[in-house]
């Protein structure tokens, strides 16, 4: 499987970036995987090559690039209970400063960059998170409902809250069919509710499931939250989902 490490052009500076693509000589459909918060590591680089694997150009920026290259954080190859509170608090200031208006700045950067690739088709793409990325997801695909196709999500941070640029209250520009894959942990039935009914009124196509038995960071093989069963599910969801909205890219 061949990947790249990559410089991506932004308005604040160069983003490092990591992308895994097919062998074969062809154009694919290009994705833009969104980390979680604990950056681009081992683990999410081989989440990039297993969807590469089905054909799939993946790119994942490392979206603390304005601190450093990454891993801008060390961490240890388990990121178990006892040792996470002190990771966050080293990773509390990155995401403080990832702030929301840096990050459309961003993704108007990392699109123009995906589809620009040489091994990238022409048509739309698709735009995928876990955790903060989850919640990124979903901001790159209301604010670029001309180029994302679809917009999956897996054990997202807050998608319903009072803001006035809540995630959910951005629905309505959406265009892009949508898969949010939840933790038992993620979001209280009411917040699940208002979600939903956001997603119901503005028309999107969409599915919200809580994943069985799983918390917060179910995907991540290098966590305690890991949950195999679960990671399926995450796969069994979101390749049926890039089939059938890239199949033409």
């Amino acid at each position: 499987m061949p990947t790249k490490t990559l410089q991506i052009p932004t308005p604040d500076g160069q983003a490092d970036a990591f992308a895994a693509f097919p062998e074969h000589g062809e154009r694919h459909p290009g994705v833009l995987m969104y980390m979680d918060a604990f950056g681009v590591r081992p683990a999410l680089r081989e989440l990039a090559r297993e969807l590469a694997e089905h054909g799939y150009y993946v790119l994942v920026p490392n979206l603390y690039y304005r601190h450093g290259p990454a891993p801008v954080v060390e961490l240890p190859e388990h990121i178990g209970k006892e040792i996470r509170p002190a990771v966050f608090a080293r990773l509390r200031p990155l995401l403080k400063a990832h702030t929301t208006e840096r990050a459309l700045r961003d993704a108007d950067a990392y699109l123009r960059f995906l589809t620009t690739q040489p091994e990238v088709g022409a048509g739309p793409v698709a735009v995928i998170g876990y955790c903060m990325g989850a919640v990124l997801a979903m901001r790159t695909a209301a604010a670029h409902p001309d180029q994302v196709a679809a917009a999956a999500g897996f054990h997202p941070g807050p998608l319903v809250t009072d803001a006035p640029d809540s995630p959910h209250r951005l629905v309505a520009k959406l265009t892009a069919q949508v898969h949010l894959g939840l933790a038992e942990n993620d979001m209280t039935p009411e917040t699940i509710s208002e979600l939903n009914q956001a997603l119901d009124v503005a028309g999107v196509g969409y599915t919200c499931e809580i994943y069985p038995g799983s918390v917060h960071g179910f995907t991540m093989s290098d966590t305690d939250a890991f949950n195999p069963s679960a990671l399926r599910r995450h796969w069994d969801r979101l390749l049926p989902l890039l089939d059938r909205t890239l199949a033409n890219s």
